[in-house]
């Protein structure tokens, strides 16, 4: 066993402690540096978890980090990946993996030109939940997938995010947070989109926050916030993907698969465990599935970990700038889809992300 490969971290929100408690869990990389814009926030991670506080300069210059992670806001992933690939360094990033497609087709030119690597969130499809459907699929479990049903809806965030005026800017709404987990799940599942159509609406221009600290706090809304569409895979399956924060509560399932040899309910891709069912024509109901696979703990970082791994093994990182450019081109073109009123052809191919055994991250 190799030593592990060190990792600087940019951004000290919310979303790092998740990242920095699950790192440790993994053998080949190690955190060592972090900063953010408010030097307090890295000072106080630092503290907590024995990592050195830096500014980003010093972090992008220091000689012994290969990867970079990328925590901050979606309207600055792009631009921070751009500075950290041109410092020599691979970068991966939460997602979006950028707000259009023509920066982060931008930030993979650079990472080719250079011989550099980019990764982004999200990796929870590596998860056990998802690994395990990706193996029951595989298996020829329901036969061909040839329909299916995506949901991802609620409130919004103000009512508990400490921050949540992001959510409904540019770059936010539910299709660029949420929809993330959902396309990259379906994509490691079914393979790349052909082609996609929608119909998009807000209900709000906008939202009067309510969460502890922020009562009455006036959030504009500057997206869509109810995005339908339907995706065509290259596969010929056709799923059905609602992204909201205008829905109350509601009893759609997280994602429904419907194949020529039964369905398959996946469990919430925003997830590395959960509950999987499975109907078949011999079967009286919905049966429940035993996981095949670990990884089932919030572990955030795994792809950080699979991205480390593909460095020395010269194989490829499946949560990868490809794979999340997809995913990026699917919601741009979803978009673009609901206010051109027109169908939209998906130019990206990746290939499928390769099944992940649980000995190859232990």
């Amino acid at each position: 066993m190799g030593e592990p490969v060190k990792l600087g971290v940019i951004g000290c929100g919310k979303i790092s402690d998740a990242y920095f408690t699950a790192a440790a869990k993994f053998h080949n990389i190690r955190i060592t540096r972090v900063a953010d814009r408010m030097p307090e926030a890295a000072r106080s991670k630092a503290d907590t978890y024995g990592f050195t506080a830096s500014t980003v300069d010093e972090l992008l210059a220091d000689p012994e980090l290969a990867i970079i992670v990328n925590l901050t806001t979606p309207q600055s992933h792009t631009e921070l990946n751009e500075r950290i690939l041109r410092a020599g360094k691979h970068s991966y990033s939460e997602k979006p993996f950028g707000l259009d497609t023509a920066s982060g087709r931008r930030v993979l030119e650079i990472a080719r030109k250079l011989g550099l690597k980019t990764g982004s969130a999200p990796d929870t499809f590596l998860g056990g939940a998802q690994q395990t459907c990706r193996e029951l699929i595989d298996g020829g479990a329901i036969g061909r997938v040839v329909s299916g049903t995506a949901f991802m809806m609620c409130h919004g965030h103000e009512s508990w995010h400490p921050n949540p005026g992001f959510y409904y800017l540019h770059g936010g709404g539910p299709l660029f947070d949420m929809g993330p987990y959902y396309l990259t799940a379906l994509v490691n599942l079914l393979g790349p989109v052909r082609q996609v159509a929608a119909i998009a609406s807000r209900a709000f221009t906008e939202r009067v926050a309510t969460a502890p600290g922020i009562e009455g706090l006036r959030l504009p809304v500057e997206v869509d916030t109810h995005v339908a569409g339907i995706l065509e895979f290259v596969s010929g399956a056709v799923i059905t993907l609602v992204t909201s924060f205008d829905v109350w509560k509601h009893t759609c399932h997280n994602i429904e698969l419907h194949g020529t040899a039964g369905s398959l309910r996946v469990p919430d891709p925003n997830c590395f465990g959960g509950g999987i069912e499975l109907f078949q024509p011999q079967m009286q109901e919905w049966t429940p599935v035993a996981l095949t696979h670990g990884f089932t703990d919030n572990l955030r970082s795994i792809g950080v970990a699979d991205l480390a791994r593909s460095l020395s093994g010269g194989v490829p990182a499946r949560a990868s700038g490809e794979l999340a450019y997809h995913v990026l081109e699917v919601m741009e073109a979803l978009e673009r889809s609901s206010h051109e009123k027109t169908h939209i052809t998906v130019e990206s191919r990746p290939e499928r992300p390769a099944p992940l055994a649980d000995s190859e991250l232990q």
